[in-house]
């Protein structure tokens, strides 16, 4: 038995780039020789195993055919004479095809060393095309690796053009597409995952949302990029620049949603978009079982990032408004979510990308003012129910008008 570091931790090392987990392979050993000395099998599919104490996962060295549609179309043969080359060459991209002994020698059949240098995201052999869930996670690693300069070979992207167009993207499981696209939305630039997944074709079977808004023109006054699925990927870049949240950087990515349904007799105008993203943000999120806090961010976002971005015309009545209606006392955390969010669509314009956002640090300002309200103060004055309520919004009504006279000045 001989047991090889292989994947990402390899790759990452040669990168200097911060490790964050270790894979290993299993080379002459099978399953149970593996479980009598404590690993804990845990692949259903595949035979991964976790290691007793570290806990990292040790697979054993298999070969894949293809037999089926999908991620688990594939019939898997672990047998104690599957080399160490074999189980190399069914992975994915050559970067990630280099393993190395205990001794700390390299093997490297596929040249992924010299594409580390080169800076290549490169297919390792023919059989890459069987599985349809590297699409996403192709366009994963350009959106993660994009700051280092690494750009995906053209014979790869031909082969990922194909492979949207075979239709078998539709076979992977909702939960592998949202945990792919997750990791991407992780990354230093998001808006390359989705950008590529567009620009292979098959960003219109995984987010036929997002793909309908490109070719929908905007006002050229407001939105100089006009076209509202370029300027939903500026704004993502955005995004990722102001935070490191996911649930800001998809609720950027969500925001505009109902543009894509705007009578085209309407356009370039898009009145009342704000509700039409609603419901489709709902059927993305059912669709995908995303976790709540997604859902919630991203359709507040969408139902009032305008308001905000008319900020020093609103009165102070329809300020407090919003702020209520976006659960803004309860939620402070998310409300400054919600802000990020709201700078990112503004500046994710052609042109405006280093504008400040003002009109967000108006709604942050008047809120933190408006936020020192303290309910105690009204406990002793026998107020219940409505008339409770209405005592705290006067107050914080009286303190809006106060700030906004002086910000006025």
């Amino acid at each position: 038995m001989k047991i090889y570091l292989v994947g990402g931790a390899i790759r990452n090392k040669l990168l200097k780039l911060p490790v964050k987990e270790r894979d290993w392979v299993v080379v002459g050993s099978e399953a149970k020789e593996l479980e009598k000395n404590g690993f804990k099998k845990v692949g259903k599919s595949f035979p991964v195993f976790l290691h007793p104490k570290t806990k990292e996962e040790y697979a054993l060295a298999r070969t894949e055919k293809k037999s089926g549609t999908g991620y688990h179309g594939f019939d898997v043969y672990s047998g104690k004479d599957v080399t160490l080359e074999e189980d190399l060459k069914r992975r994915d991209l050559t970067i990630n095809a280099i393993a190395e002994d205990k001794f700390g020698k390299l093997i490297d059949p596929f040249n992924g060393q010299n594409d580390l240098k080169e800076r290549i995201l490169r297919h390792v052999s023919p059989a890459f095309s069987d599985d349809p869930l590297r699409v996403l996670r192709i366009a994963r690693f350009a959106a993660e690796f994009h700051e280092q300069g690494f750009k995906v070979a053209e014979i790869t992207e031909s082969l990922l053009k194909g492979m949207s167009k075979g239709g078998e993207l539709n076979a992977l499981t909702p939960e592998r597409v949202w945990r792919e696209t997750e990791k991407a939305l992780m990354s230093s630039r998001p808006d390359i995952y989705f950008h590529k997944l567009h620009e292979w074709g098959a960003l219109k079977y995984v987010f036929p949302e997002i793909e309908m808004l490109f070719g929908v023109p905007q006002p050229k006054q407001w939105h100089p990029e006009i076209d509202t699925g370029i300027h939903v990927l500026m704004a993502l870049k955005v995004a990722a620049e102001l935070s490191e949240s996911t649930e800001v950087r998809f609720a950027t990515l969500v925001h505009d949603l109902g543009k894509a349904k705007t009578p085209q007799e309407q356009w370039p105008g898009h009145r009342g978009h704000e509700k039409r993203s609603l419901e489709i943000i709902d059927e993305l999120c059912d669709r995908l079982n995303l976790p709540n806090r997604y859902r919630n961010l991203g359709k507040i976002v969408a139902e009032f990032h305008t308001h905000v971005h008319r900020a020093k015309e609103l009165k102070p009545e329809t300020i407090l408004k919003i702020l209520n209606q976006i659960d803004a006392f309860r939620r402070p955390d998310r409300f400054t979510l919600f802000l990020l969010s709201c700078e990112a669509d503004a500046r994710g314009r052609k042109g405006l990308e280093n504008n400040i956002y003002s009109q967000g640090k108006i709604f942050s300002n008047v809120f933190n003012i408006a936020a020192k309200v303290d309910s105690s103060q009204f406990k002793g004055k026998k107020l219940e129910g409505v008339e409770f309520g209405k005592a705290i919004d006067n107050a914080r009504l009286d303190l809006i008008k106060a700030a906004i006279k002086e910000i006025q000045s």
